[in-house]
């Protein structure tokens, strides 16, 4: 397997502090990978030690095996986007991205060809003449990026780009941004504390946690089967209870809730369940789900992503369910009593 980066052992410190802890992962060549974490997490500063911004305290970086120790950034087959973008006001779209080839004093035509390629690869033909000040977020997006491709790195880094943009446009861009990565097929390498980007764009993706990799899985793999708590209440949105006694199968939330949880062989302190996980007024013959009586406390409309609120009788614990989107539940108000089904294997148990 070809391997276009390969983090070993990677430490930072910053005095005391240690900003990225003993990480150790492999990119694949073509690939979108992810990293996705809360400030702080120490994600930024792991990318700018592959941008050689910042020299790792301990470890490796290896690029298509070629170790970066000691590699200023200008010298590394690496380039970056940043969130600003950092594009030159006074300069129009060419230039922009000319920018780069021109430093590295290749002859005119080349220089011509590359841009005029790489603006057809990221849908700006037409648009050369213009100034940056006079695109939308989206258009100065592809600029950033076609300036970094002209180069032809082997891995484009992206720290948070579409974080300035309004959420109409990054849910755009996310498309936009997976579409050209599959069609260029650059390694792209993503910052990001939205979990929506993560999960959507990317083929791979590293949840970050104080300065360590929680988890790195296919998004797929890290939405149905988090390996820590930290990924569940994390990545997509979870009801989140307290556990305080596990026996003989069933488990007791701190505000009495008992629900059947067969099969565990470690003590719970954590359970979280998916709203979309529950079934309203599950069948009689489904097999192997809890079944929970709950009544209804408010409706939060929102479309395809309308949740209720809901009070579990017997307990004070309050989950969110999602609705289905059909006309069975669309007379469903407040103060009604449901039932609703979860299977046992979405109830997800961790010790702490």
């Amino acid at each position: 397997m070809s391997y276009v980066l390969e983090i070993k052992d990677v430490t930072k410190r910053f005095g005391d502090f240690t900003a990225v802890n003993s990480v150790s992962f492999n990119v694949e060549d073509g690939g979108f990978f992810s990293i996705l974490g809360g400030s702080g997490c120490g994600k930024t500063t792991l990318l700018r030690m592959i941008a050689g911004f910042e020299q790792e305290t301990e470890g490796d970086i290896l690029v298509r095996g070629e170790s970066m120790r000691g590699i200023p950034p200008e010298k590394r087959p690496v380039n970056i986007v940043f969130q600003n973008l950092a594009l030159f006001p006074m300069m129009n779209v060419e230039k922009n991205v000319a920018f780069g080839l021109q430093r590295q004093k290749l002859p005119k035509p080349d220089v011509e060809s590359r841009v005029t390629e790489m603006l057809e690869r990221v849908g700006l033909v037409g648009f050369e003449k213009k100034k940056v000040t006079e695109l939308s977020g989206g258009q100065r997006q592809r600029v950033a990026i076609a300036r970094s491709l002209v180069l032809r790195p082997s891995i484009l880094l992206l720290d948070e780009p579409l974080g300035a943009l309004d959420r109409k446009l990054r849910e755009h861009m996310k498309v936009e941004l997976k579409l050209l990565q599959k069609e260029i097929g650059t390694t792209f390498i993503y910052i990001t504390h939205d979990q929506s980007e993560a999960l959507v764009m990317s083929d791979m993706v590293a949840v970050m946690n104080q300065g360590r990799f929680e988890q790195l899985d296919t998004p797929k793999n890290l939405y149905k089967n988090p390996a820590t708590s930290f990924v569940a209440g994390f990545v997509g949105e979870s009801n989140e209870f307290n556990i305080t006694t596990y026996s003989d199968g069933v488990l007791e939330t701190e505000n009495g809730c008992k629900l059947k949880k067969p099969g565990l062989d470690f003590e719970p302190k954590k359970l979280f369940m998916r709203p979309e996980a529950f079934i309203l007024n599950p069948s009689a013959d489904l097999t192997d789900i809890e079944r929970i009586k709950m009544s209804v406390r408010t409706i939060l409309f929102d479309g395809s992503n309308t949740k209720i609120s809901a009070i579990i009788d017997q307990s004070q614990d309050e989950v969110l369910i999602s609705l289905p989107q059909n006309a069975q539940f669309e007379d469903l108000k407040e103060g009604d009593t449901v039932v609703v089904g979860i299977d046992y294997d979405d109830l997800k148990c961790y010790r702490g």
